[in-house]
């Protein structure tokens, strides 16, 4: 006689650091699901040649569920056709799955993951590293740099324009694109942005072989 099925477990409430969860939605390896919609997995391309590693979700992708559709997807999405990238030919996350963030006024705005948050994801961007076999991995911004790097000290301005190999695959660093939207003033974000297109330029050129 067949024996039943049995249910899957509900998540626990309880924080673990050393959880081994085997879906995001179960993961409580940090506190940040607590306040998040839900997590936000990394899509895109399998086997891409070209992974682009994020921060954490903003307050649109906490919402959709998808990385990168907010203003600094929007300006990603332009950097990658100047850079002539299709975005369908990478695969797109971030170091930190769920949505940090403070409440002002009525608005959710952004916080900076802290180093264990950013630790804990660890254990779902390094499966998603050996899943999809980047060959070259484009870090946007310090967060995501350190991450990559596992790194801690990692500075993101002394990584522009070189190649970090690491694990057998090649890391490009440069703003993320929110920085670009935020600088200072119109001439800074120009700039900010003509450097993403070059390192996105540079990876397609690493992920051809060139």
């Amino acid at each position: 006689m067949k024996k039943p099925a049995h249910p899957t477990p509900p998540p626990s409430d309880e924080t673990d650091p050393a959880q081994q969860p085997d879906s995001l939605e179960a993961c409580r390896r940090c506190d940040l699901w607590r306040h998040a919609t839900q997590a936000v997995p990394g899509e895109g391309r399998r086997r891409a040649r070209i992974m682009l590693v994020g921060e954490q979700p903003g307050d649109g992708e906490d919402l959709a569920g998808k990385p990168f559709v907010g203003p600094a997807g929007k300006l990603l999405d332009r950097a990658l056709a100047e850079a002539g990238i299709p975005r369908d030919d990478v695969f797109i996350t971030n170091a930190v799955k769920h949505f940090k963030w403070e409440l002002r006024g009525k608005r959710r705005l952004h916080k900076t993951p802290g180093q264990r948050e950013v630790e804990a994801c660890m254990y779902w961007l390094e499966r998603e590293l050996q899943q999809e076999a980047p060959a070259v991995v484009v870090a946007l911004g310090a967060t995501a740099l350190k991450a990559l790097l596992d790194d801690a000290h990692a500075r993101l301005q002394e990584h522009f324009n070189k190649v970090t190999r690491r694990e057998g695959r090649a890391v490009l660093a440069t703003w993320h694109p929110s920085y670009a939207l935020r600088a200072p003033d119109a001439a800074a974000r120009e700039r900010a942005y003509l450097d993403i297109v070059s390192a996105l330029e540079h990876a397609r050129q690493l992920a051809a072989g060139k």
